[in-house]
C-alpha cells in the first residue's frame, strides 16, 4: 500500500456492501454510502500517515541529565533512575507527559480522561514497548491521585529536576506544565528520540480542539460517532 494505486476505489467499496439499517430510508441509505467511501479513505490515509511517521530517518540522540523517581523509589532517601531504567527490557518506550505540576490543586481533566483510557490499555501496551507517565508532581502526590482514579496498570514517575519535561516540550514559555507525548528506542545502546506531537495551538484548524492527536483520544473518537459531536465548551470531569 506504498501509494495506493493497486486499491479499489473507495466509492466502489461503499456500492458494493450490502449492510442495511432497520427501516433506514432511500436518502439515509444514498447519504451513508457516501460518507462509507469517506470513512474508508479516511482510513487509508491513517495507514500513510502510520507508514509515513515509521519511516522517519533517526531522530535525536538522548544525551540530557535525566533523572526521576518511580512508585518503587517512593520512599525517602529512595535514589532516582536514569531514563534509560525506563525502557525495561523494551527497545521501544512511550513516554506521557501529564498535567499536574506542584502548582496544581488538581490534574488535567483531558490529560485525566486520556489516561484513564491509556490505563484500560496498558497491559497490551506493555506486551511491545515500555510505557511511563511522567509528571513535575512529587511521586507521592501522582500515586495518591492514581489509587483515587484506580489506575492500576500506568507505570508513574516524577521529573526529578525537570529537564526531561524542559527539553522534550512539557513545559511552555511561561513555566507551566503542559501535555507530551514522545516516542523513544534504543538500539545497540543508543537512545534516540523517535517521534514527538507537535500538533498544537498553532496547527489547530478554527474550532477545533488542539491539545490531543487525533487517533490517540478515545474519549473524542466516541463522540465523533453521535450526532452532537464534541461540543464545543464540554470537558471531562475529574470526579463523578
Amino acid at each position: 500500500m506504498a501509494d495506493g494505486s493497486n486499491l479499489r476505489p473507495a466509492k466502489a467499496i461503499a456500492q458494493s456492501n450490502h449492510a442495511r439499517q432497520p427501516h433506514e430510508s432511500a436518502e439515509y441509505r444514498q447519504a451513508r454510502e457516501a460518507l462509507l467511501a469517506e470513512e474508508i479513505e479516511l482510513n487509508r490515509h491513517i495507514a500513510r500517515v502510520a507508514a509515513q511517521r515509521r519511516a522517519l530517518p533517526p531522530g535525536g540522540e538522548v544525551k540530557g541529565d535525566y533523572q526521576f523517581l518511580g512508585e518503587a523509589s517512593s520512599v525517602q532517601g529512595a535514589n532516582p533512575v536514569g531514563f534509560g531504567e525506563l525502557f525495561g527490557d523494551q527497545d521501544t518506550l512511550f513516554v506521557y507527559n501529564w498535567m499536574y505540576g506542584p502548582k496544581r490543586q488538581r490534574p488535567c481533566p483531558m490529560c485525566t480522561a486520556l489516561l484513564s483510557c491509556l490505563n484500560g490499555n496498558a497491559d497490551h501496551i506493555r506486551q511491545r514497548i515500555a510505557l511511563a507517565v511522567v509528571g513535575l508532581s512529587p511521586i507521592e502526590r501522582q500515586v495518591a491521585f492514581k489509587v483515587e482514579r484506580g489506575w492500576k496498570n500506568l507505570p508513574m514517575y516524577a521529573d526529578v529536576n525537570g529537564k526531561f519535561s524542559q527539553d522534550y516540550h512539557a513545559i511552555m514559555d511561561d513555566g507551566t506544565d503542559t501535555a507530551a507525548y514522545n516516542v523513544f528506542t534504543r538500539k545497540d545502546g543508543t537512545i534516540r528520540h523517535f517521534w514527538g506531537a507537535e500538533l498544537g495551538f498553532e496547527s489547530a484548524d478554527p474550532g477545533k480542539d488542539p491539545t490531543t492527536e487525533p487517533d490517540l483520544m478515545v474519549l473524542w473518537n466516541v463522540l465523533d460517532l453521535t450526532p452532537g459531536g464534541r461540543g464545543t465548551d464540554w470537558y471531562p470531569s475529574i470526579t463523578y
